[in-house]
């Protein structure tokens, strides 16, 4: 065994178990707990495991987060709560997926409307590549959709994600959720099945200046073997999905 794997082995041996499973904090199991929530929204907390995941983030009381493509919002409503009136949420959605939906006039309906949600929710679109303000967010995050940024003609991911980079403050952390396409897959399936292979998603983020941090696998599903797209009735909510957390250097 080796000095470092000797080390791992100490520290593990002398962490108490309660430290390795720590409870998410009050201000997170509030936010999920909180009443006024959507009945639909709580009814996928079984599959989307909201307080893990709010967790592993590191979001907290005060930080200003970004949401990237925040579909309906399930995790702006939870952010927003967690977040508190010393916080903010930035909803974003490029102008690309807005014009280039079957209804603009709904989908930026869709966006503004969250705004009504809590006072602390800003709404922004604007297109893809736009300068980003420097270093005015402590978390920015995407939930099952960055493989629908790909699917933007003439995307540019890695500009892109350098432009969460620059708005995020040094320390900030980047969160990337998403469905699992086959290894080596590449982009194969990100309009087809709606996956994204994990492995692009690290090269494109870490070409960006973030630095990996760490995974977690709440979400993963090994039962998933990747040929089903994610709407399939038969694997629709459990699928087989990574959560990468990147950092930029302090």
């Amino acid at each position: 065994m080796t000095y470092r794997k000797l080390l791992a082995a100490a520290l593990l041996a002398a962490t108490p178990l309660a430290a390795l499973h720590a409870a998410p904090p009050a201000y997170i199991t509030a936010a999920v707990a909180d009443t006024t929530r959507p009945a639909d929204d709580v009814a996928l907390d079984a599959e989307r495991k909201p307080a893990e995941m709010l967790a592993f983030a590191g979001v907290k009381p005060g930080m200003t987060v970004v949401d990237i493509v925040p579909g309906g919002g399930y995790f702006t409503r939870l952010f927003a709560d967690v977040v508190g009136p010393n916080g903010k949420v930035v909803d974003y959605v490029p102008d690309e997926m807005i014009n280039g939906s079957k209804d603009p006039a709904k989908a930026l309906d869709r966006l503004t409307s969250l705004a009504k949600i809590k006072p602390n929710i800003m709404p922004v679109h604007d297109k893809l590549l736009d300068p980003a303000p420097p270093a005015q967010s402590d978390v920015a995050w995407t939930s099952q959709n960055y493989h629908d940024l790909h699917n933007i003609p003439g995307a540019d991911l890695v500009g892109f994600n350098k432009q969460i980079f620059i708005n995020l403050k040094p320390g900030g952390v980047y969160i990337v959720l998403d469905h699992a396409a086959a290894a080596g897959s590449g982009l194969r399936d990100t309009n087809t099945l709606h996956r994204i292979d994990p492995a692009v998603v690290k090269q494109e983020v870490t070409a960006a200046g973030f630095v990996f941090v760490g995974e977690s696998k709440v979400l993963a599903n090994p039962a998933d073997d990747h040929t089903l797209k994610v709407f399939d009735p038969t694997l629709r909510h459990r699928t087989d999905q990574f959560i990468y957390k990147f950092r930029k250097p302090k």
